[in-house]
């Protein structure tokens, strides 16, 4: 196991840590732009239906939990968890797929 192997597996081990045992903890509260749409006062004018709830994953996921289980902080860290896989498994192959060809 080479350096840089022990570098990306250390942080994912912290992420999934941080996923699946810390997010469970985070505030209710409304965050990004739901705060700020409540603080301008234009949380009226979203859509009723946004276009996200027409997608497959939204079947599953819904805010930051899993629809199916219903204990909220076991399913809200797996959801964590598995939003930390989805995105080191895109972030490894786009380093894959840019490694790939500046080596050619």
């Amino acid at each position: 196991m080479n350096k840089n192997s022990i570098w990306i597996i250390s942080g994912l081990a912290c992420a999934l840590g941080i996923a699946a045992f810390l997010s469970p903890f985070a505030s209710k509260s409304p965050d990004g732009l739901d705060r700020v749409s409540q603080d301008l006062k234009f949380e009226s004018k979203s859509a009723a239906e946004p276009p996200t709830k027409k997608l497959p994953f939204a079947q599953i996921f819904e805010e930051y939990s899993i629809k199916f289980i219903p204990n909220q902080k076991v399913s809200t860290a797996i959801a964590g968890v598995t939003g930390t896989m989805v995105v080191f498994g895109l972030a490894w192959g786009i380093g894959k797929l840019a490694t790939r060809k500046s080596e050619s």
